[in-house]
Order: structure tokens, then C-alpha cells, then sequence
């Protein structure tokens, strides 16, 4: 319990940019967020809309492959510029927080809460090196999303390590129902 005392509310010391901007989701994307009733599967669309982003700035023929195209059919056509996607990542990371964040508000205790926080972790731990080697090539307009798609993603990964590993949490739990 003290470990979501410490985890969650490090996650909404992350800034929030005030300012209008385009929806970070397709609408496909955005109807699977709506589709998926547990937060842990509601995490796992946040992280795959995040990663086709990821995909796209980084792989220039990643567009042409098989499995983009039935990605567009399940999860819609990505379009905007590189800045624009680099802006739907940041925002994407901090929608995936939110979720989690408001589960936590309404039920701390949920098993879901700690497996969706390793899950974003891992995903934004995949993706630091990917944005890290974008920074070199950066124009100015896409460096200040950039920075903040690195921000939370990092973020993300410290406040997962502040998570018992799973094993403590599973000695506790067993330790609990013994003492019952």
C-alpha cells in the first residue's frame, strides 16, 4: 500500500501542458480506449498507439510493411509531422498516467494498478532509446515534444522502480491470507 503512496503521486508531479492541441488518438484508437474496460488492457492500446508513433518517426519504411497496414484497419491511419507525432507520444504517455492515476484514486489496492505501471514501464524503457538518438536531429519545432515524450517516459520507468518487485508483493499477500 505505501508503495502506491509513493509510485502514483510521483506520477502527477508530471507537468501538464494547458494549451489546445490535436487529440494524441486516432479515433480508432480512441474507440479501443473506450473498448477496454480494465485499466491493464487499457494500458496495453496507450502503449501500442504509442509504439506505432515510435515506429514511424523511426523507421521511414515502417508505412510500407504488412502489418501497418493491418494496423491502420485496426487503429487508424497516423498522420501529421514528425512534431506532431512526437507531441501524440508525449500526450499519449500522460493519458496511459491519467488512467492509472484515477484507477488509483477509486481503488488503491487494485492488482491492476501495479501491472499497468510495469507495463508502461517496459513499453517507455523500449522507447528512451529511440527518442535519445532523435534529439541530434531535432529541429526546433520538434524538440520541445521530444523532450517531453523523454520526460515521461522517464518518469514513467522511475516511478515503476519504486514498486515492490512482484515477488515481495506475492510473499505479502500469501504472509496476509496465512495470518487470517
Amino acid at each position: 500500500m505505501l508503495i502506491y503512496a509513493l509510485a502514483v503521486p510521483s506520477l502527477l508531479l508530471m507537468a501538464r501542458g494547458s494549451t489546445a492541441r490535436r487529440d494524441p488518438l486516432t479515433d480508432k484508437e480512441a474507440d479501443l480506449v473506450r473498448e477496454a474496460q480494465a485499466l491493464d488492457k487499457r494500458t496495453e492500446v496507450f502503449i501500442k498507439a504509442a509504439e506505432r508513433r515510435v515506429l514511424v518517426i523511426t523507421d521511414p519504411n515502417a508505412g510500407a510493411s504488412g502489418q501497418a497496414q493491418k494496423d491502420a484497419e485496426k487503429w487508424g491511419d497516423l498522420n501529421g509531422t514528425r512534431a506532431e507525432l512526437l507531441s501524440d507520444i508525449a500526450n499519449i504517455l500522460e493519458e496511459a498516467i491519467t488512467n492509472i492515476e484515477d484507477a488509483g484514486s477509486h481503488n488503491a489496492k487494485s492488482q491492476l494498478i501495479p501491472k499497468s505501471i510495469r507495463k508502461l514501464a517496459g513499453a517507455a524503457t523500449r522507447f528512451l532509446p529511440a527518442l535519445i538518438a532523435l534529439r541530434d536531429g531535432a529541429n526546433d519545432e520538434e524538440r520541445g515534444a521530444l523532450e517531453k515524450a523523454i520526460e515521461n517516459a522517464q518518469e514513467i520507468v522511475t516511478a515503476a522502480n519504486r514498486l515492490p518487485t512482484e515477488t515481495n508483493e506475492t510473499e505479502k499477500k500469501k504472509k496476509a491470507k496465512g495470518a487470517n
